[in-house]
């Protein structure tokens, strides 16, 4: 009777470290599993929104910032490149932004929150080239002698102007996009973060 009862102790406590290993092994194998399908501080940080101080951008100068991985064109436009814009008018496939390439609040003739600071991601609307800057009118732009200034894509030949918005009859179907942002001040805005999300 008494070595039954030791037997029947040993296989329980046999029976309660087994189960305790397992529990504990099992843990150990399922936190790493788990951790590894949170997004990493690299992969937050690329998707995060990003401060950008503008001034001391020139007028007609323009600069390029990384979000998400993709240009982000920043133009300190001059009067003469906003009076552009109603030349293009006419000449443009969305002059009045109806496509949703940009934030409802930069529905407007400038595509921008400000008129003088143009805001888009340089990436063309066809196949994914970066247009390169023909800021130069005329014929020193080296496209026609009329070119009132704006950005050509080296690929197939799309132009655009200096809101972004793609000329008639041109392989780009839409304008160039603009990514959500606001400014903190007159000199700092934050790309990737709308009004509504601040």
């Amino acid at each position: 009777m008494a070595c039954d009862e030791e037997v029947n102790c040993g296989r329980r406590r046999l029976i309660v470290a087994t189960a305790a290993v397992g529990g504990v092994a099992g843990v150990a194998t399922v936190v790493p599993f788990v951790a590894s399908m949170m997004p990493s501080e690299r992969a937050k940080a690329a998707g995060a929104p990003v401060e950008v101080d503008i001034g001391k951008l020139a007028l007609g100068e323009m600069m390029t910032v990384a979000w998400r991985g993709k240009p982000v064109w920043i133009i300190n436009r001059t009067p003469e490149m906003i009076a552009s814009l109603k030349v293009t008018d006419p000449l443009v496939s969305d002059p009045h932004s109806d496509k949703p390439q940009q934030p409802a609040y930069c529905k407007n003739e400038t595509r921008s929150i400000k008129p003088e600071y143009m805001v888009v991601i340089g990436i063309c609307t066809h196949l994914g080239c970066s247009p390169s800057e023909k800021f130069e009118t005329g014929a020193a732009s080296g496209i026609s002698p009329t070119w009132p200034g704006g950005f050509l894509c080296p690929c197939h030949g799309s132009t655009f102007d200096l809101a972004g918005r793609v000329y008639k009859d041109k392989p780009a179907p839409e304008n160039l996009e603009v990514p959500p942002y606001r400014y903190l001040s007159d000199t700092k805005i934050v790309i990737g973060e709308d009004k509504k999300e601040a």
